[in-house]
């Protein structure tokens, strides 16, 4: 079954089994994100993908509330509208390779590959627990152009790269310059950048000249670890 006949079934049988207010506030959620996002192509993407089940069980009646939730290991699942905002700054057209550093529940890997019917998905995460887990959840529901892998020493995943578009979903202090250089020339990276309490959605595109770097507002997201996070080695999560 192609993938976005096995999306939109996921999605039908998951609101078939919602309650009166969860099915309320999935339509608000929506609404709204209609209103927000000027893409609508990246609305369109987050409704076919069932967001309950990225969630771990006991959230799954607030998976539809615009807020971020606690996905275990200190992890968490983005905000809806944070999604939406960091998925339309990366101006996707449908055939790039992305770099998505941050795996997480794999929640924005399965937006991105909804977007993606003619690209490809790279997901890291370091927690092999997640990774796994988000692995296997992606399998399930048809998304087969994510590759999720476990992160290693070197962030990113540089000898799959140069990459159209990467998207980096924990807080780094600066711009990451080691995944500056797996991006193409003409390509974009979106990632939060600032400090630990308090970060801005930075949109940098890498030109011929080096980078143009705009921001998009106030954020606040789990810091990224490792030498360009906020510790200087990755722990040991196995």
């Amino acid at each position: 079954m192609p993938l976005i006949l096995r999306a939109i079934v996921a999605v039908t049988v998951t609101i078939l089994q919602m309650d009166k207010d969860q099915r309320k506030a999935r339509r608000e959620l929506f609404s709204r994100l209609y209103e927000g996002i000027r893409t609508h192509s990246v609305v369109r993407a987050m409704e076919k993908v069932p967001r309950e089940l990225f969630v771990p069980p006991d959230k799954r009646r607030v998976a539809y509330a615009d807020i971020a939730l606690s996905i275990g290991q200190g992890q968490t699942i983005s905000q809806p509208y944070v999604v939406a905002m960091m998925t339309e700054a990366l101006g996707l057209r449908g055939n790039e390779t992305v770099l998505e550093i941050g795996t997480g529940s794999g929640y924005q890997a399965a937006v991105l590959s909804t977007l993606l019917p003619e690209g490809h998905v790279i997901s890291m995460e370091l927690v092999p627990s997640l990774a796994e887990k988000a692995k296997d959840l992606l399998r399930s529901l048809g998304y087969d152009n994510v590759d999720v892998q476990l992160a290693g020493p070197a962030l990113g995943c540089p000898e799959r790269g140069p990459f159209d578009a990467i998207v980096v979903t924990a807080a780094a202090p600066q711009i990451p310059q080691s995944l500056v250089s797996q991006l193409k020339v003409g390509g974009r990276l979106v990632a939060p950048v600032g400090k630990l309490e308090q970060q801005d959605m930075v949109v940098a595109d890498r030109t011929g000249e080096g980078l143009s770097v705009r921001m998009l507002g106030a954020c606040r997201f789990v810091p990224l670890l490792g030498p360009e996070g906020f510790a200087g080695n990755p722990p040991d999560l196995r």
